[in-house]
């Protein structure tokens, strides 16, 4: 979660699409042939969980901070 954090907004934008492609092609691939760790489709539903918890924070907070510079006018 650190990790995620520290990234700009468009370096999260594009790893959490990168993500969501991993995903899918795990999830293909499962369906085709079970997987050696089924686990791995748990932990990217989890990441990619991470990184939208982590933008919708950061547009509330944008929110929030163009909010008190329009009251301050």
């Amino acid at each position: 979660m650190q990790v995620i954090r520290e990234m700009t907004t468009a370096e999260l934008s594009e790893r959490l699409e990168e993500e969501r492609k991993q995903l899918t092609k795990l999830k293909l691939n499962h369906a085709v042939s079970p997987l050696e760790n089924p686990n791995k489709i748990k932990d990217y539903k989890k990441t990619i969980a991470q990184m939208l918890t982590e933008l919708k924070r950061r547009e509330i907070e944008g929110d929030i901070e163009n909010s008190e510079q329009e009251e301050t006018k």
